[in-house]
């Protein structure tokens, strides 16, 4: 009966140790995700359609150029469209007048 009473103690030690505090992660993982998912339907309501500027148009830019050009090509703005691969915008973004014009949008 010895031999039992040290198995026993043996599982409700790791059950105390390991399982409990494993079951407590997943349940705040659990809660973590239900909230992320509410604010992503949050933030998508509220962010009001932006019309994307005709960039193009305003530089007056030819056929042949808008035609290979990445900016008028993208479904977002031509600015996103040349952003750099570590996030930052160009420098010629920055002091282009249909940036500086472009609306922004408004939390509702």
């Amino acid at each position: 009966m010895d031999w039992f009473n040290s198995i026993l103690s043996f599982f409700t030690g790791i059950g105390l140790r390991l399982l409990i505090p494993i079951a407590l992660t997943a349940l705040v993982i659990y809660f973590l995700r239900r909230l992320d998912v509410r604010w992503q339907n949050e933030a998508t309501r509220q962010v009001p359609a932006v019309q994307k500027p005709e960039c193009w148009k305003i530089k007056g830019c030819s056929e042949e150029k808008r035609r290979n050009c990445k900016g008028a090509q993208a479904t977002e703005p031509c600015w996103q469209a040349f952003r750099q691969q570590n996030g930052y915008l160009k420098e010629e973004c920055l002091g282009c007048g249909v940036f500086r014009q472009a609306p922004t949008p408004i939390k509702i």
